[in-house]
């Protein structure tokens, strides 16, 4: 029907009778002549029919917005002092020569250019996603998986599907179930995400697999969590953490430089988990926001500060210290508020000390803390601080979790609040990662990543005695303080994989039972393997400068995990549940 699209013509085009059809995305009657602003995928072309034509003007002004047209006409250069710089097509219109209405619009239920609610952009979001903004993001996510499937092919990666029915295996957040009709009383499980089968396909002989695969968790959600999901799924087998971590990097690198022409520089940089959490209080830092965390126990310890001397003689605990730069002009409301942000993250309040003039040692500072401080503890905050005039030391003292959490957060917050962050893209690496993490609720030792990760020492008497301070092969990508790629080098040893689940307090019937396949796999030549997930939604609302991954998903789900476009998720009829061996309890209301 098109021989062009319309944002697609240029100076290139002038002379030449083309085809287009789009929708009618604006019409102005300028003096007896009409321009219809028509637009498709590609952007708009600026069409111009006169007078002249009486049948086809009179068809012309029948046009409304979002009218769907084809239109013929001849290319020609727009008037001097009319060209658009920001169009492809801005330096050029069409004059019409034949044009039919393809169908109509009813009038829409919001303006394309009106700020509407997500409920309402949703609702109507094949509407929604005519706007330029929501189309070029589809767009933008199309061109990152265009240049992530060119990168893995070129480097021998074998896209695979892995099955959408499995097993439930409850390890992590709550599995999305799915009953069988065939199998009376049996649930299937839509996954987690490929981790097994992935597994069992380096056990295959597959050493290089990828999927961009989409994977479901029945969790809490949040701007950057979907009931529904996409991940970049890569694998590999006989390359070590520092190949693999070499190879990622180039993907990510490749990705950026193709995609949006930003040079990320290379290599990327590496950081350890503990020194994460010592220096930024977070394992997926903002590099861009120059703030650290000071660790100043040492200074305090035997204080008349209780709320500091306490964490300083506790080995769990922490004492830290926030300098921010220019930080003294905060008012005592905005400290306040800063106090309420830290209590989310459970610290009991916030210390602070504002310093007025430096040179002037204790003279030159203002705080209600400083007469239960020394005069060595405060000469000792500062040097380490390395505080000017004008300058701001925020505390914090508590467990270690809680002041790493707490002023983690407040960094970052601090940091956009007062615009002390740089521009750009900062990526790096964060690596050994502890392999456990103590459930206090459960009281045992949990898998910090997952029960499949190797630990650096494999030897497994030394393991087993000190599994509180062993270290996992594991891997995560940070971007801008988000984290966007995780993984590990994988247990690929029978015998390893056992004494690990042993570890976790999960017993041989138990582990039989939940990763019988992937046990039995392991015993038939399992050869060396470790891999990585990207988060190709999150990834994509990074790259689009967008707020929330729903902005770069074609059809989200709500924040409550429900489809406003059709009304899902919706009851089905007593047949179908018969069928499938359900019977829906009523909750009973409580007066």
């Amino acid at each position: 029907m098109r021989t062009h699209y319309c944002g697609e013509i240029g100076e290139g085009e002038i002379g030449q009778v083309v085809t287009v059809a789009g929708w009618a995305h604006r019409r102005r009657d300028h003096g007896g002549v009409i321009f219809i602003d028509l637009r498709d995928r590609a952007g708009l072309i600026q069409l111009v029919f006169d007078p002249d034509a009486a049948e086809m003007f009179a068809q012309a002004e029948r046009v409304r917005n979002e009218f769907v047209l084809e239109v013929t006409g001849l290319v020609r250069a727009r008037p001097a002092g009319t060209q658009n710089p920001h169009l492809k097509s801005g330096q050029v219109e069409l004059l019409g020569q034949k044009l039919e209405i393809l169908n109509r619009s009813e009038p829409l239920p919001f303006q394309l250019d009106e700020h509407v609610g997500e409920e309402t952009r949703l609702k109507y979001r094949y509407l929604d996603l005519r706007r330029e903004e929501m189309r070029e993001r589809l767009l933008l996510r199309h061109r990152i998986t265009r240049a992530m499937r060119g990168y893995l092919d070129a480097a021998g990666f074998v896209d695979i599907e892995t099955p959408m029915l499995t097993k439930a295996t409850p390890e992590g957040a709550r599995d999305y179930l799915v009953p069988s009709r065939t199998h009376a009383g049996k649930f299937f499980a839509l996954p987690q995400s490929p981790q097994i089968f992935k597994q069992l396909l380096m056990v295959a002989g597959f050493d290089r697999y990828y999927q961009i695969v989409r994977c479901f968790r029945d969790e809490d959600l949040r701007a950057d969590r979907q009931p529904e999901f996409t991940q970049l799924d890569i694998e590999t087998s006989f390359l070590d953490q520092d190949q693999i971590l070499e190879l990622m990097e180039g993907l990510i690198v490749h990705l950026f430089d193709s995609v949006l022409g930003v040079r990320l520089p290379r290599p990327l940089p590496r950081m350890s988990y503990q020194e994460a959490i010592r220096r930024y209080g977070s394992d997926k830092p903002d590099l861009r926001i120059p703030l650290q965390l000071v660790d100043v126990a040492d200074l305090v310890k035997g204080c008349d500060f209780k709320v500091f001397a306490g964490p300083a003689s506790d080995p769990n605990g922490r004492v830290a210290a926030l300098a921010v730069p220019g930080g003294g002009k905060l008012t005592r409301k905005e400290i306040d508020d800063y106090t309420a942000f830290v209590a989310r993250y459970g610290a009991k309040g916030l210390a602070y000390v504002k310093v007025n003039e430096a040179a002037k040692g204790r003279d030159g500072l203002q705080s209600p803390i400083l007469k239960f401080l020394s005069d060595a503890a405060v000469e000792g905050i500062m040097r380490r601080t390395g505080v000017n005039d004008g300058d701001l030391i925020f505390f914090g003292a508590d467990s270690a979790k809680v002041v790493s959490e707490a002023l983690g957060a407040l960094r970052v917050k601090v940091g956009q609040d007062l615009k002390l962050g740089e521009p750009g893209w900062r990526a790096l690496w964060v690596v050994d990662f502890p392999m456990f993490e103590w459930d206090g609720e459960a009281k045992r030792w949990a898998a910090m990543h997952h029960p499949f990760t190797s630990p650096v020492n494999l030897d497994y008497a030394a393991l087993a005695a000190s599994a509180g301070t062993a270290i996992a092969k594991a891997y995560d990508l940070v971007l801008n303080g988000s984290e966007i790629g995780g993984g590990s080098v994988r247990i690929h040893l029978q015998e390893l994989q056992s004494t690990v689940f042993d570890l976790l307090d999960i017993g041989p019937e138990e582990a039989q039972l939940k990763f019988g396949f992937l046990l039995d796999a392991l015993k038939f030549g399992a050869p060396p393997h470790g891999g990585i997930a990207f988060g190709l939604d999150r990834l994509c609302m990074l790259m689009a400068g967008a707020d929330s991954i729903r902005d770069v998903i074609a059809f989200p789900k709500t924040k409550t995990a429900a489809c406003p476009l059709t009304d899902a998720p919706t009851e089905v009829s007593e047949a179908q549940l018969r069928e499938l061996h359900i019977r829906v309890r009523v909750p009973v209301k409580v007066e």
